[in-house]
């Protein structure tokens, strides 16, 4: 039982680190974004790249691990329509997260390119942004249902 405390607190402690970075750097390179600064931006998106990689990734590897560990220890039955529904939903926030990493990627390298020259961003920098925008609603709420999902277990 002593190991799966500590398990169970591994993986409350790596959600909340997934979602409160994911959460945290989405607003302000949101909000960034609508400042039109374009030497914040390449600061904000220099950081939300770094944010992602240092703690949302190992986080997003840590949760799936935990969690399984825990249905096992738990006895959980692996057919439980709330396993599966949190794994469902868990790929999708996935599937979203991951192209969004891409995207990031390539806005912080055109606006420090931009910043650099004293440049306008190009319009490719808008539409990778909006691609970005898009991905996360999917993302975040799939998240929202997988904590209630791990919180509620209704069925």
């Amino acid at each position: 039982m002593e190991y799966y405390l500590w398990v169970k607190w591994l993986h409350i402690m790596s959600a909340t680190i997934m979602f409160g970075t994911g959460l945290g750097t989405a607003f302000y390179m949101f909000v960034t974004n609508r400042s039109g600064n374009v030497q914040a931006m390449a600061v904000v998106s220099h950081w939300v790249v770094k944010a992602d990689t240092w703690f949302t990734m190992p986080a997003v590897i840590i949760q799936p691990l935990s969690g399984a560990l825990m249905i096992y220890w738990a006895g959980f039955p692996l057919q439980s329509r709330w396993v599966w529904l949190s794994v469902l939903l868990y790929a999708i926030a996935g599937l979203c997260w991951m192209p969004v990493l891409w995207l990031q990627l390539q806005m912080r390298n055109l606006a420090q390119a931009a910043a650099q020259g004293a440049a306008e961003l190009p319009a490719r920098y808008w539409r990778y942004e909006k691609i970005w925008t898009i991905l996360g609603f999917p993302a975040f709420f799939g998240l929202i249902g997988v904590y209630w999902l791990m919180v509620n277990k209704p069925f």
